[in-house]
């Protein structure tokens, strides 16, 4: 595990690792820290932002989908509809305890923000910083705004977390001991959090306020939308001694606002678009995880079937025995993961999203058997093999609405507007404002409603999880994830008295190797159970 003990060996690795691709670099040999050899240039530090860049690749399942979405009770455990054992079903069914924590290690990120700090470290202020001011205040706009997205992941899944916001090598030698770092309280991890976007923000300024955003480069706009999910957060989940302040809907709906009235964006006419990978730089894309060909492609290929497990064995929906490899996949996939079914039978006939995100099969008896995910196939490449290299959004215009949805609730106003934007677009020419646009009504009712809408929109795009966490049964009520209606199945994501599973355990190793942790308040250490905040 990290240990969050940034040693020598990782410092070089990283550095390696981030500039091992730039010929031009002329690296000295390494001294004990490695950064007197380094931090010279513009062009080393662009390539070690690039390389943070692909940091967000590496662990974007993971941090996307393992941790926004498996958890939120619309997965199939144990066997997929095609025979196959599912994946990670500990935290598919939030069976986790001290002993099966589910994620290992933080999930590895804090890897990730070693290299974030060595950025702000090394380059905020320096000579690099004051020469080249435009293009450094952009890349630590990037920084920041990345710190701050993997310190909200780990606050959403642990609550209080170690906070490290220096490589504190780079400051002298220190023995292992002095490294060790405990649990900050929710509120101080919440309080850098908002720190961090606040200053992402500020070095952005006006510098990418007009032109081309480059939707798989971290940019001010994703900034403004990870700012508007931090403060609508903060607004609606309490934890500890985090509390709402009352500012925090506000500044949400501001940034979402910003974004909303951005020329540069908004939604496509037809939903399959917006996936295609011949068009993965349209107007509704504020923020994706790049994928190429020869470079990484994504896991979609396990939420997919392999020919032989579908072709002569199953039906398609008029009956027709499916007897060629319908989705083109060569080949290529491997179901472990499936959606449920009732998911699938909850959308509407007429709504374009249903059969631009699934594909559904049958038995002989014409009786839905499963779905496979259609969302995200990526292309076939020079050599004729299926890849999944379609690039996976973080942030798309679709979510602007829904969140300001969201906000309105909130205020106790009207979400319909929001809701309805969502739907004419889902619905095509087939909406009826009379029958199929929704209708304002009481807080809860408008919160299932708008929950229901994302999940119909973000299938496989890591949200779900977080959605039954933050919507609510009423303005001070409890989460979604405790209501029955919140899975399609007459049953809560988490039972009443679990609520200590709304965060996640940490594992047993991590645990042992630093004596100033604690385990994650309602979890057991040994026989005891850990306080809370």
């Amino acid at each position: 595990m990290k240990k969050i003990i940034y040693t020598l060996g990782v410092f070089i690795l990283v550095i390696f690792t981030n500039t091992s691709c730039k010929d031009t670099l002329d690296l000295a040999p390494i001294d004990y820290y490695g950064s007197g050899n380094f931090w010279k240039t513009l062009p080393q530090t662009e390539a070690y932002v690039n390389g943070i860049h692909l940091d967000l690749r590496s662990t974007n399942f993971t941090r996307k989908f393992l941790m926004g979405e498996a958890r939120g009770g619309l997965q199939k455990i144990g066997t997929s509809s095609q025979g196959l054992s599912t994946y990670n079903d500990i935290i598919k069914n939030n069976s986790l305890d001290g002993n099966n924590p589910g994620l290992t290690s933080w999930a590895g990120l804090y890897g990730n923000i070693f290299d974030c700090n060595l950025v702000i470290q090394m380059v905020e202020g320096s000579d690099i910083h004051k020469n080249n001011k435009e293009k450094v205040d952009i890349l630590l706009g990037q920084t920041y705004g990345i710190r701050a997205l993997y310190y909200f992941t780990l606050y959403r899944a642990y609550g209080g977390v170690p906070l490290v916001r220096r490589v504190k090598v780079l400051d002298g030698q220190v023995s292992p001991t002095d490294l060790y770092t405990g649990r900050a309280t929710p509120k101080t991890v919440m309080d850098s959090i908002k720190s961090d976007i606040q200053k992402s923000l500020a070095y952005f300024g006006t510098y990418q306020d007009a032109g081309t955003i480059d939707n798989v480069m971290w940019s001010k706009v994703a900034s403004q939308m990870l700012a508007a999910e931090i403060y609508l957060w903060s607004a609606k989940v309490s934890l500890g001694d985090q509390k709402p302040a009352a500012d925090d809907l506000s500044k949400a709906e501001n940034y979402l606002l910003a974004v909303k009235n951005d020329s540069r964006f908004g939604m496509l006419n037809n939903f399959a678009d917006v996936f295609s990978t011949n068009n993965e730089k349209n107007k509704e894309i504020i923020f994706a995880i790049n994928y190429a060909d020869g470079e990484a492609t994504s896991n979609a290929g396990d939420f997919v079937y392999a020919p032989q497990n579908m072709i002569g064995i199953f039906y398609d929906r008029n009956g027709k025995k499916i007897d060629t490899d319908i989705l083109d996949l060569r080949g290529t996939g491997w179901q472990r993961y499936e959606y449920t079914n009732e998911f699938w039978l909850s959308f509407e006939e007429k709504d374009k999203r249903r059969d631009a995100t699934f594909m559904d099969y049958y038995n002989d008896k014409g009786k839905l058997e499963g779905t496979v995910l259609k969302k995200f196939l990526g292309s076939i490449n020079a050599t004729g093999n299926r890849v999944f290299d379609t690039n996976e959004p973080l942030y798309r215009y679709a979510d602007v609405l829904l969140m300001l949805a969201e906000i309105e609730n909130m205020k106790s106003g009207d979400p319909a507007k929001y809701i309805n934007e969502i739907r004419k677009r889902a619905y095509g020419n087939d909406f009826d404002a009379v029958t199929d646009g929704y209708h304002n009504s009481d807080f809860k009712t408008n919160e299932l409603e708008i929950l229901k809408e994302r999940d119909r929109e973000f299938v496989y795009e890591g949200k779900r999880w977080y959605d039954v966490c933050r919507l609510k049964d009423a303005k001070d009520g409890k989460p979604l994830a405790f209501d029955n209606a919140s899975t399609y199945r007459g049953m809560p994501v988490l039972k009443s008295n679990e609520t200590h599973k709304l965060l996640w355990p940490v594992d047993k190793n991590t645990l042992n190797a630093d004596p100033l942790l604690k385990q994650t308040p309602g979890y057991k250490v040994g026989d005891q159970e850990e306080e809370m905040w």
